[in-house]
């Protein structure tokens, strides 16, 4: 295990990694129960993705173990599992096979541009204050995500500011929803605020925040998981941790098996990649789905490798040389990127959304996760999350939100290589990285950026400073945007 993980040479110990792995599948293992509510709404059946998500987590995160013995674990995306139910199906039309077909070429596509380099070229280009900004940016970002699953904000929305119920124009006059309400969408009129912790959620949340805090600054070991661990059990004489799920038969390994013959190859069968394509006029609809698909994806994950990685020297300057210099699927970013670019189309094919680097693994590498072993963890409690779903199921969001908020506050160190009071540096360092959060992806956060510093370079009249492919990818982003705007 030494040898193949080379644990000393990255300054770690079989027990830190496993604890590492420990601690980013419990950050992360919200998807397992998430995913399948958001993706069922499309008529797929609910506990066919639930064993969907968990294959394509495992085998994409074990990939990346392996493979690219880098710490980190991959699932289906947040956000791009929302765009599949919500835009894709919902608003422009497709069935869920249709969607699984396109998410499939997405991950094809995604393999093409990282065997020929071009995703390369794109990492490459992204000038170093961004990247410094892209660090402290998703510091925000999972500061946000833990402090929102905390439960610590509420959200006011006056009934003039409310735009669409269910993803259809909201009627003032409807007094009621069939099928309920699945989704609210506002405006910018929305009003955050604090909630008066009289909700036990977020009062457990911030005991374990509290408890975390301390046990982190007394730079106790597995902190963050006993943080998780203790604030789990808190949770239920207070009645946060649900125990009954244990027992509920809808969560058996049997009943997901058989639904799953639903789902598995769906893709590529005649209702999935065959009708996708049988009618010429939706092919630039198609087309542009994917892209929409493939470039938040691309971005995602880009962002939470140089956010992650550089910082902890999980790809250091060595990786960063022989990822110039390398030709094929040879240093250790080029397998990174293989391994979450295959991961899509496995997903697809046993019938999940996008699966993407995930920015939570940024728990484990806080943890002390460097190497592979850590992904390899995460790999196998995915697995035998089949066997022990209602298990995994009793740790409450509020138990792992606290680990979130603490990594997010180490991240933001990364900001300290910025020279804030340079606006030209400033300027997109900032949008990078509070777009992160406010926009809630890594992809529109980075996006924001590559604009205003082509704004900046221009205006100054600085242009030979900007790199050819950040012309191309800023265009991209427009471009995307601007098909958005009309899908």
């Amino acid at each position: 295990m030494e040898n193949f993980f080379k644990l000393k040479e990255h300054g770690t110990t079989v027990s830190t990694e496993v604890m590492a792995g420990i601690t980013t599948f419990f950050a992360m293992s919200y998807i397992i129960f998430v995913n399948p509510a958001i993706l069922s709404l499309t008529g797929m059946p609910s506990q066919a993705v639930f064993l969907a998500t968990l294959i394509a987590s495992a085998i994409g995160t074990l990939v990346m173990g392996l493979f690219a013995n880098v710490p980190y674990a991959q699932a289906p995306g947040m956000g791009l599992n929302a765009f599949f139910t919500y835009t894709v199906v919902f608003a422009l039309g497709f069935t869920w096979q249709e969607a699984l077909a396109m998410v499939f070429l997405c991950g094809i596509f995604n393999i093409f541009i990282t065997v020929t380099k071009i995703r390369k070229m794109i990492i490459k280009s992204i000038p170093e204050l961004i990247q410094h900004a892209i660090g402290g940016g998703i510091g925000v970002f999972v500061a946000y995500i833990g402090i929102k699953n905390a439960g610590f904000l509420q959200f006011t929305s006056e009934t003039a500011n409310i735009q669409a119920i269910n993803n259809a124009p909201f009627d003032p006059s409807a007094a009621n929803y069939d099928s309920g309400i699945n989704s609210v969408l506002t405006d910018g009129g929305i009003i955050p605020g604090l909630v008066d912790f009289t909700s036990s959620g977020a009062l457990l949340a911030l005991i374990g925040l509290i408890i975390t805090v301390i046990l982190v600054v007394l730079n106790v070991r597995g902190a963050v998981l006993i943080g998780i661990i203790a604030t789990t059990i808190i949770g239920i004489p207070m009645g946060i941790v649900d125990l009954s799920v244990i027992s509920n038969p809808e969560n058996s390994l049997g009943h997901a098996i058989s639904e799953l013959r639903v789902t598995f190859g769906a893709a590529l069968g005649s209702q999935g990649m065959i009708s996708l394509f049988s009618d010429a006029s939706r092919l630039p609809l198609v087309l542009m789905t994917i892209f929409a698909f493939s470039l938040s994806d691309i971005f995602d994950t880009i962002g939470t490798f140089i956010g992650t990685g550089r910082k902890t020297g999980i790809f250091t300057a060595e990786d960063e040389a022989a990822l110039d210099n390398s030709s094929g699927i040879k240093s250790k970013m080029d397998k990174a990127l293989f391994a979450d670019a295959i991961a899509t189309s496995v997903g697809a094919i046993f019938g999940t959304s996008n699966t993407t680097t995930f920015v939570e693994s940024a728990a484990g590498i806080g943890a002390g996760g460097r190497t592979g072993l850590t992904s390899v963890v995460v790999a196998i409690l995915f697995l035998l999350a089949s066997l022990f779903s209602s298990l995994i199921a009793i740790v409450p969001v509020q138990a792992t939100a606290p680990s979130l908020i603490i990594v997010g506050v180490m991240m933001m160190s990364s900001f300290l290589e910025i020279q804030w009071d340079d606006l030209e540096e400033a300027i997109p360092a900032f949008f990078t990285s509070i777009f992160m959060g406010l926009a809630y992806s890594i992809s529109y956060g980075i996006a924001a950026g590559f604009i205003f510093f082509v704004i900046v370079k221009v205006a100054k009249k600085k242009t030979n400073e900007i790199h050819p492919v950040l012309w191309v990818s800023t265009g991209l982003f427009i471009l995307n945007f601007i098909v958005l705007a009309f899908i």
